[in-house]
């Protein structure tokens, strides 16, 4: 659709973030259905639009040719059949999750308390997201998303990959191999030839890389852990770091069904402050510095 109206020399794409949106969709039914004016067709804009109803007039003067018209109507109605596809797809995996054994009472309910840990989805809408997110709790019996980064799309892929039962791992660190997000060496006669993580084809594994760079402006303690690996290893390492954690942390929520405890990173950011007070002051005096009391009893801000 994007090309055809390129071709046409119209700049309707350019000027709103999603042709496939309310204002998008309505403007090109219109200008199948023959409409030229563009007056008329800006008069369709959705007021949450940002762009101006003057800068939709001027993105839609342009030369409708029949051919570009037709291949702009072809591009939309297969765009229409992909979107069905699609929902019954959805459809069809709502059936199946529907069968899956409850884990969960319905008198307890968490999730009234913690609405906001729905993350923003532009495949899926607010309320199918909710939806989604509760027949995920209703299964796994504990509520992913309050994980960063983690999202009810990230969800439906543990339901479809691993299931509600980690049991068949004996620990995270099994977990995590499988997932092939844990280091591993090629060792030949007592000697290490390469070492890295293996290369599987695991769509769980992929899903928690993604969220893992979601990360990198999170002011959450994972959003922080995942910067300093940054800093320290580079991005690719710090994505497979990152979704290591992620990994263990899963596993943990669904084998003793707690909560996700933001608190606990608490502890272990007093102990990485510890370690860098520590590196500091032995850099200080290998340095020649001498530290005073009152500055060696100092912690890191």
């Amino acid at each position: 659709m994007q090309k055809a109206l390129d071709e046409m020399n119209l700049q309707l794409h350019h000027v709103i973030s999603d042709i496939t949106g309310t204002t998008g969709l309505a403007i090109i039914d219109s200008i199948l259905a023959g409409e030229r004016d563009a007056v008329k067709l800006a008069g369709l804009r959705d007021p949450r639009i940002r762009a101006t109803e003057e800068t939709i007039i001027k993105s839609l003067v342009g030369d409708y040719r029949p051919e570009h018209l037709f291949t702009l109507e072809q591009s939309l109605a297969l765009y229409r059949g992909y979107e069905k596809q699609i929902s019954e797809c959805e459809f069809e995996v709502q059936r199946f999750m529907k069968k899956l054994e409850t884990k969960t009472s319905q008198t307890a309910h968490p999730l009234s308390l913690a609405k906001d840990s729905v993350k923003k989805c532009k495949v899926m809408s607010p309320a199918k997201a909710l939806s989604l997110r509760e027949e995920a709790y209703r299964i796994l019996g504990v509520d992913l998303t309050t994980i960063p980064g983690i999202s009810v799309l990230h969800i439906q892929t543990v339901v479809a990959e691993v299931g509600p039962d980690l049991s068949r791992f004996r620990s995270p660190a099994a977990f995590a191999s499988w997932l092939g997000l844990c280091p591993d060496n090629d060792i030949s006669g007592g000697k290490i030839l390469w070492t890295g993580t293996r290369r599987v084809k695991n769509r769980f594994a992929v899903a928690l890389r993604m969220a893992a760079q979601s990360l990198q402006g999170s002011r959450s303690a994972l959003g922080e852990f995942y910067r300093r690996m940054r800093s320290r290893l580079g991005a690719p390492k710090a994505i497979t770091a990152t979704a290591h954690k992620l990994a263990r942390i899963v596993y943990h929520l669904l084998i003793t069904h707690e909560p996700y405890d933001e608190g606990v990173f608490a502890r272990l950011k007093m102990g990485y402050r510890k370690r860098t007070e520590n590196r500091i002051k032995a850099q200080a005096k290998a340095l020649g510095f001498t530290l005073t009391p009152a500055i060696a009893s100092n912690t890191v801000p």
